[in-house]
This record gives C-alpha cells, structure tokens and sequence, in this order.
C-alpha cells in the first residue's frame, strides 16, 4: 500500500462500476409519489367502486412509467460472450471476462466483468457508456486516452463513422426513431386518462388503442436493426456473438398489448352496456340521478309558525253620514266665495 492509498494523485481515479441509471431512478421516484398520492384518495371512496378505483390507478400508472421509462434503459437487445481475451494494448497478458453489449435507443452499454473480478492485480468491473447524440467518435477518443480494455474498445470502434460495419446509422436513426414514438405513445395516454374521467368513455378506449399502436410502431422502428448485414463481433477464444432481443424489448410488447386489450374492452363494453360502464368510471350519472331524486315525508315546526304569524288587519267600519260627509266635494261658487 502506497503513502496515497493505491490512489496516484497525478492520474484519473479509477472508475467505478454501474450501480443504477439516474434517470430510471427519477422516473420511478415521480410515479411512487403519485401512486402514494393516488392511494391517499382511495379511503374517501365508499362501496366496491374503491377496488376498481384502486385497480384503475395502478395499471394506468403503470403503463405510464413502462413508456417513460423505456426511453432511458439499455437493454434493447443485449449480447454476452464469455471469453478469455487480452487486456490491454501492447501487452500479451489474457483475462477471463464476460463481455456484453446493451443497446438502447440512445446509445450502448459496453460491460467488462472478471471470472474473478481481481485478476492482474486489478479489479475488472467495467460499464462505459457510449451515446450517439451526433456521433460517438468523441466518446471513442476518449476511451483511448484513457487506456479501456481492448474488449471495449474493440465493440465501441464498431459503432464509429469510419467502421466499414456501417452500424451508427441504423442504430442511431432507429433509437431515435422508436423513441419519438414512445413519446406520441405517452401523449395518447395521458389524453386517455383525461377522457376516462370525462362522459366519452368511447374516446378514452380509442386512445388506449393508439397508445398500443404507438407502442408497436417503436417496437417495429427498433427491429430494422436487425435486418443490417451481419456484422460479426469476435473477442478472443469466444468466437462471434450477436445482439438478441432483450428485457426492454419484450417489456414494450407486453405493455402495448395490455393497452391494446384495454382499449377493445372498453370499445366494445360501451357499445353494449354504456350505462353501465359510465356507473364503473364515475361519469355521466349526474343527471339520472337529479331526475331520481324522491323527496320523504316532510314535518313542519309549529312553534316557528307560531311565533313568525301576524294577527290579521282589521276593517273599519265607519257610518253611511260620515262618509256621505267625507266625500262632498265643494262647488264653484264655495270655492269662489272661499277666495
């Protein structure tokens, strides 16, 4: 052990392996507070409609974070090898390692992790991560500079520019691509809550169905990568391996066809039990129940009456002379003389 602690003060500080992507973490942080939120509301909600209430708010919230989310992961497709390989440039020493490549819609993940991982007197645990943003030539300059295992830089040269693999260009257009319909995706969701809680429950299910559609349309932008030439990845002893659909792949299809299934049942629940469906979702009950309204037995308080009843006027009455007197009227020559 050195006077720094294995830590040379003229050099980088070693890197450290992947722990968790910040961004998944952040997206996932936001929908648990609004499903705790959500979960705050549900106590005021009386009958059965609370458990489908409860129902409904974790499966939209659910397909929300799915579509956000999917945006950010690297893992796409994935390709693993297990090979021995050597370690550095200009050196002959081999190591035993998993290797593996984890595409995403914004770039690659490339792993390096010792079978064990202290070997050479290092420790081999690496996860670098390349983004296409333009290009990731920058990014492959960098990791020269640096001195990467030849492993990575073995699998980041193939996604250069100048590679006659050519495999920027597809990966790059795809991801961006399946991602711009990932986001319309969310968008149609978000306009299928809003309608869910308005009396359209018809257009709500209409959105569902293009949410699922959005979603396949992704899906399919992302699968031309596997129609390129076959461009062959050879690391040591472990011959050749090829990037395969992996977790965020069949997550997306999962998801889409549980919009899409949503989507049909309430299309179809509409068109057959409209009145039922918009008891189920809370909406358009109003005016049947205003006409419903059955008024009890009523009781009056007689003390009030009592209290707030005024005698009524009485008529005067006056003799037939007094009102003979009362209406002559004076003359003219009354009047004159009078003056």
């Amino acid at each position: 052990m050195t006077f720094y602690d294995d830590i040379y003060p003229f050099y980088p500080l070693p890197r450290t392996s992947f722990i968790f992507n910040t961004h998944l973490l952040t997206i996932i942080l936001v929908f648990l507070v609004l499903t705790v939120s959500f979960l705050f509301i549900l106590p005021g909600i009386r009958g059965k409609s609370r458990l489908f209430w409860t129902f409904r708010i974790i499966i939209s919230l659910f397909i929300g974070v799915v579509i956000v989310a999917l945006n950010f992961t690297s893992d796409w497709a994935e390709a693993r090898a297990t090979t021995n390989a050597t370690y550095k440039s200009f050196s002959s020493e081999e190591v035993n390692a998993e290797v593996g490549l984890h595409v995403g819609l914004y770039g690659i993940n490339i792993t390096l992790r010792g079978n064990p991982v202290n070997q050479l007197n290092e420790t081999i645990n690496y996860n670098e991560m390349f983004e296409w943003k333009d290009t990731i030539d920058e990014e492959y300059e960098d990791a020269l500079e640096r001195g990467l295992p030849n492993p990575i830089l073995y699998i980041a040269e193939k996604f250069t520019l100048n590679n006659p693999c050519g495999l920027i260009y597809q990966y790059r257009y795809s991801g961006r691509y399946a991602s711009a319909t990932l986001w319309t995706a969310f968008c149609c969701w978000m306009v299928a809550n809003v309608l869910f809680s308005m009396p359209v429950i018809l257009y709500a299910g209409y959105m569902m169905v293009a949410t699922a559609a959005f979603i396949f349309f992704s899906m399919a932008s992302f699968s031309t990568i596997m129609n390129l030439p076959t461009c062959l990845f050879t690391i040591g002893t472990s011959g050749a391996f090829q990037t395969e659909y992996s977790g965020s792949f069949w997550l997306a299809l999962a998801t889409g066809v549980l919009c899409l299934v949503i989507g049909i049942l309430v299309v179809l629940l509409d068109c057959l039990i409209p009145e039922k469906i918009r008891e189920a979702f809370s909406v358009g009950v109003d005016n049947d129940e205003d006409e419903d309204v059955c008024f009890g037995e009523g009781y009056l308080n007689s003390n009030f009456l009592a209290s707030v009843t005024t005698t009524p006027l009485t008529t005067l009455v006056l003799p037939t002379d007094e009102i003979q007197k009362d209406s002559h009227q004076p003359s003219l020559q009354e009047l004159s003389i009078a003056m």
